[in-house]
């Protein structure tokens, strides 16, 4: 059994890879460890193999999380990930560094209302139902430049990009489509003036593609802490 280290190692090489093939840069990539279901002890011997930046999908166990690891709290970044309900930005606005998965205004707006004046502005996302699917959460492509305008203008708060989970494609060439798309949606924002710089896209079986189309952070679980104990919500 390979250890979190060795994953680590491998999930590296992977994005330089794919880096190089690209003719991008290394250091443009974010790699975001998704360390849902495991416990603080994955975290550790993750943070002991240089990682530092980590999502989580569900509010309580991260918050959990995130109280059992306080002694690293200062060389950590938490982002939540997973679906994020009006009841629960409060604590999710006093104790994460990124939020992803934005993708109504309400949402953003509580988040800036709740964010403590103390903290750094919170980091966030929209996240964009780009594959159009009936089951996935995130905005309509159509509704994202309303809602980024909006969201962009609200105080505590720094709209940073896009999130994307596009459904799953048996080959690269589509894989890469819904990732295109969601790039030149947010360089359509670009030209509009709004001022960004992530693309949150690809998982541990896209991330190659998702690096081809412009991905800044990619978001790797499994390929990281390998297969997942059962999820609880």
């Amino acid at each position: 059994m390979t250890s979190v280290i060795d994953n680590l190692q491998q999930v590296r090489s992977r994005i330089a890879s794919a880096c190089a093939a690209a003719g991008r840069p290394v250091q443009a990539i974010t790699l975001l460890a998704v360390s849902k279901t495991f416990g603080p002890e994955a975290v550790r011997a993750a943070v002991a193999a240089g990682q530092t930046a980590f999502g989580e999908n569900y509010v309580q166990e991260a918050l959990d999380k995130i109280a059992a690891l306080a002694d690293l709290r200062a060389q950590l970044q938490w982002h939540l990930i997973g679906p994020l309900q009006s009841n629960k930005t409060r604590p999710v606005a006093e104790a994460f560094d990124w939020v992803h998965s934005v993708d109504r205004l309400k949402i953003a707006q509580r988040l800036s209302e709740q964010r403590p004046a103390t903290l750094a502005p919170l980091q966030l996302c929209l996240q964009v139902n780009i594959s159009g699917e009936a089951s996935k959460s995130g905005l309509a492509p159509a509704e994202v430049p309303a809602v980024a305008r909006a969201v962009a203008g609200l105080p505590r708060i720094t709209l940073r990009g896009l999130m994307a989970i596009p459904e799953p494609a048996p080959h690269a060439a589509a894989q890469r489509a819904p990732h295109r798309a969601l790039r030149e949606l947010m360089a359509a924002l670009g030209d509009q003036g709004l001022v960004l710089d992530t693309l949150s896209m690809g998982m541990s079986a896209d991330l190659e593609a998702a690096i081809a189309e412009g991905a800044t952070i990619v978001r790797v679980g499994t390929a990281i802490f390998g297969g997942r104990p059962q999820a609880r919500a």
